[in-house]
């Protein structure tokens, strides 16, 4: 097998990456985030998402190029999660950042929380295809990982594929659509 050179590899995930980002269709499901907030991830845990945070920070800054809006917690400390998960789902639903991140202990929690705020869709996936769905099929805006869940490695590669898989659209718009006008229906 030949040597794989480790920069060389980085470079070609920063790039596509980069270009799943610059490509990726608009629809009317949302509207399309600034020049700006293309490059930028927000990210938040509770207590129990602290260390994952902390490596998926610089897993996205330093191997894919992007810049992170850190929206707490900034401690292992005991702290409530739907203040970070609306913290999240807020920069991203405000246009600030073009995806989000949340993270707790199992990740059910703040999936709940960040979906409470109107225009987010946040997904909570513990493996690839699920990741590979909620943006494909559900043009989910945020990703929320469970510590206790998904180790590092897998949660790096699924981050990874959120931030680089494109909204298939097709069918799949008008589905999402229903989706956020059951927001406004209160049924």
């Amino acid at each position: 097998m030949a040597d794989v050179d480790e920069t060389r590899v980085r470079q070609l995930v920063r790039e596509a990456v980069e270009r799943a980002l610059a490509d990726e269709p608009r629809t009317s499901v949302a509207p399309a985030p600034s020049a700006a907030s293309e490059r930028r991830v927000a990210i938040g845990p509770d207590h129990g998402g602290y260390a994952l945070k902390e490596v998926l920070k610089r897993y996205v800054t330093e191997e894919l190029g992007l810049t992170v809006q850190d929206c707490g917690t900034y401690s292992t400390d005991a702290v409530d999660y739907p203040d970070f998960a609306a913290a999240v789902a807020r920069e991203v639903v405000g246009g600030r950042c073009s995806r989000g991140i949340v993270v707790d202990a199992a990740g059910i929690g703040s999936a709940m929380a960040a979906n409470k705020i109107a225009g987010a869709r946040c997904a909570l996936c513990h493996d690839v295809p699920a990741v590979l769905n909620a943006r494909e099929h559900n043009d989910a805006n945020i990703l929320a990982l469970g510590s206790k869940v998904v180790n590092r490695g897998l949660a790096g590669r699924m981050v990874r594929l959120f931030l680089a898989t494109p909204f298939g659209g097709g069918r799949h718009e008008r589905r999402v659509r229903k989706i956020m006008a059951l927001e406004h229906s209160g049924r």
